[in-house]
């Protein structure tokens, strides 16, 4: 009488799982990025022991599911990012952003590159795809440490540099993956090292902000201006965030440029058109919604594939990951921010909490699904362990951490509002 279908069991174990996850954290904090690792750990309690399923769901042997869902998540994360700055201009905002992107992240990757040589005795394309891979922090797992939605506010020099450094190294750490698959296959020349910098480095970059910004411009006219007596606004529709979001990112791949820098880029611009709209608030908030249905299914499927990925974790790639969150990006990003920001504890916080998740495994399945990487099984067991370490740590601490350093500024801030 009773069938235990297979399916509906997967859908009641994964509806659980969510569930769970979201709600044991209200017992303690009722912070979101805690729901990070229970998602991860209850994904591996759920589905782990299943036999066949970590094979089943393996990125190793099926990369290109994992790259296509882990993209989507983050190019709807990188425009929603941008749809919360409310302060565009602020040049002194964008001072600690600006250090963190060109100093800390090139010295991350050169470190953890030099320590996947040296130490877990990887080739010199592995190491500096490795590195590459875990350079971008999280736009979407960190997000109880940014800020605000639209029109909320709360942007304080801490929130603010965690949220545009999220924003943007998710473009800019893909010129260091390009290198280590051109390297890969045609070693270290002057012809390979030539083409980075103009193509990868110089023109993609360029067309990533130049496309984003033009194209964020003519969907806000779209919405707001176009016709004048009956915007589109005007439909309070949030799925025109994700049509023109996914617009902005295939044109601009379509001509070679970086759709995860125009993503943001046109989230930024669009939020400068009719700025104190309300459109603006469900723009983001539908965004939002679909970011976190996507994070949560790969970060489910991550837990159920660790069978499968851990087994290949050395000593050597555990230490890496482990000195990249405590060691490599709190020493450099310190180092980085000297001379910004008002007290050492807020360069503490912003050093510290640079969150990996997504956009690690987006990178990692897409080098995986476009070349034959020598170091795969491991590359994916170090992976999979700094994100799995990053949610536990940076998670249940981060909104904690970042609220002490910046409660009393924001406090005074909404009373002089």
């Amino acid at each position: 009488m009773f069938e235990l279908s297979p399916y509906h069991l997967l859908l009641v174990a994964f509806g659980g799982v969510v569930i769970l996850a979201y709600w044991l954290p209200r017992f303690v904090s009722g912070r979101e990025p805690a729901a990070s690792a229970l998602l991860i750990g209850l994904g591996y309690a759920a589905f782990g022991w299943i036999p066949g399923m970590p094979d089943l769901i393996d990125p190793i042997a099926l990369p290109k599911p994992w790259e296509i869902v882990s993209e989507l998540c983050v190019v709807a994360g990188l425009f929603g990012v941008g749809l919360r700055i409310d302060r565009l201009l602020a040049r002194k905002l964008w001072t600690p952003t600006v250090r963190l992107l060109a100093i800390a992240m090139p010295l991350c990757i050169l470190a953890v590159a030099v320590l996947g040589m040296t130490i877990a005795g990887m080739t010199m394309a592995g190491a500096l795809l490795l590195a590459a891979v875990l350079a971008p922090t999280d736009p979407v797992l960190a997000g109880d440490v940014q800020v605000g939605a639209p029109t909320e506010g709360g942007e304080h020099p801490v929130r603010f540099s965690l949220t545009t450094e999220a924003g943007l190294n998710d473009g800019l750490a893909f010129p260091f993956v390009y290198l280590a698959l051109a390297i890969a296959a045609s070693g270290v020349t002057a012809g390979v090292l030539t083409e980075w910098l103009w193509l990868d480095v110089g023109y993609r970059i360029a067309v990533g902000a130049l496309s984003g910004a033009a194209l964020g411009w003519l969907i806000g006219k779209l919405l707001f201006a176009w016709p004048g007596k009956n915007p589109l606004a005007d439909t309070e529709s949030g799925v025109i965030a994700l049509a023109g979001v996914m617009a902005v990112y295939g044109l601009t791949e379509l001509v070679e440029g970086y759709g995860f820098i125009a993503a943001f880029v046109s989230g930024l611009i669009l939020r400068r058109q009719e700025s104190g709209h309300k459109f603006h608030t469900q723009l983001h908030d539908f965004t939002q919604a679909i970011e976190h249905a996507l994070t949560s299914v790969l970060l489910i499927a991550l837990g159920a594939a660790l069978p499968a990925l851990l087994p290949n974790l050395t000593m050597a790639g555990a230490a890496i990951g482990a000195a990249l969150l405590f060691l490599i990006r709190p020493s450099f990003g310190w180092l980085a921010l000297i001379g910004t920001l008002k007290r050492g504890r807020e360069r503490a916080v912003v050093a510290f909490y640079g969150v990996r998740g997504i956009g690690s495994v987006y990178y990692l399945a897409y080098a995986g699904s476009h070349a034959e990487l020598v170091n795969e099984a491991e590359l994916w067991a170090v992976v999979a362990f700094t994100i799995l370490l990053s949610t536990v740590v940076h998670g249940f601490t981060a909104g904690l951490a970042v609220e002490r350093v910046t409660e009393n500024e924001e406090e005074l801030a909404e009373a002089a509002g």
